[in-house]
């Protein structure tokens, strides 16, 4: 597919009106987030949300709402007070290879996190304040999270920049609480980090969708790939390219490329 680069700007603004509206929350894992009104309970169930965020998407949503009744609805109360024998019930959770283990050992890290920065967000937001690149924030927040004692088999579900992974799942959740827009769909809460610095949550979806489009051309859905597309979006949005993440994947699922 051979576009102007106008008529590919146009393309990429009218997906982008379709996608990113209210309508596209109830079947994507940012419905589960959407469960709380707090800001606490949206940055821990956010972040447990997109931690399982592979596989499809209504079993996505069906398993995060699931986890978070294990948490008791309440995620930032069930992290920062839960006992040994309330953790102990979480062992009952699976979501493909994340079992409850993984979400009692998560449910572990997150609340150190917690007790150290006074939360996941105000930690990330710290992060980027001292460093202005969200490249180090990501490699940053997977030491922090390690730094609870662990077993090795929980390391996988949080991806490794350093080792040249996409982070999709982190590019995903600092999406959810970076971009802020009149919209409805991305929460905004962490106000200090200019959605400028995001970078896209490269999938299959966005993948195939971006070369397609001419927007990437390394075959690789990996950070360097990532690195190449948000370099491409933010030459039609330098302020707020990421919000093309809505164009290129809504797009990609209802068979544009057919």
């Amino acid at each position: 597919m051979t576009m102007e680069r106008e008529e590919l700007h146009d393309l990429l603004e009218r997906l982008w009106d379709r996608y990113d509206r209210e309508e596209f929350i109830s079947a994507d894992p940012i419905a589960v987030p959407h469960c709380f009104a707090s800001r606490d309970d949206r940055e821990i169930a956010g972040f447990l949300a997109a931690t399982i965020a592979w596989g499809s998407r209504p079993m996505i949503v069906r398993n995060g709402l699931r986890m978070m009744h294990f948490l008791d609805d309440a995620p930032h109360d069930f992290v920062r007070n839960a006992s040994e024998r309330e953790l102990a019930k979480l062992s009952g959770f699976v979501h493909r290879t994340f079992n409850g283990g993984d979400l009692i050992q998560f449910v572990r890290s997150i609340r150190a996190i917690c007790e150290r920065h006074g939360g996941l967000g105000r930690f990330v937001e710290a992060s980027y304040a001292s460093t202005g690149d969200m490249r180090r924030v990501l490699a940053a927040f997977r030491e922090e999270f390690f730094r609870t004692e662990h077993p090795e088999r929980c390391r996988k579900h949080v991806s490794s920049i350093e080792r040249g992974a996409s982070c999709k799942r982190l590019c995903m959740y600092f999406r959810w609480m970076v971009r802020h827009d009149d919209r409805g769909v991305d929460f905004g809460l962490w106000r200090t980090i200019p959605p400028s610095a995001l970078y896209l949550p490269l999938d299959l979806h966005t993948g195939n969708m971006g070369r397609a489009l001419g927007l990437l051309a390394r075959r690789q859905n990996d950070w360097r790939a990532v690195e190449e597309i948000t370099a491409a979006l933010r030459t039609f949005d330098a302020d707020d390219p990421v919000r093309y993440d809505f164009a290129l994947f809504g797009a990609g699922i209802d068979g544009f490329l057919k």
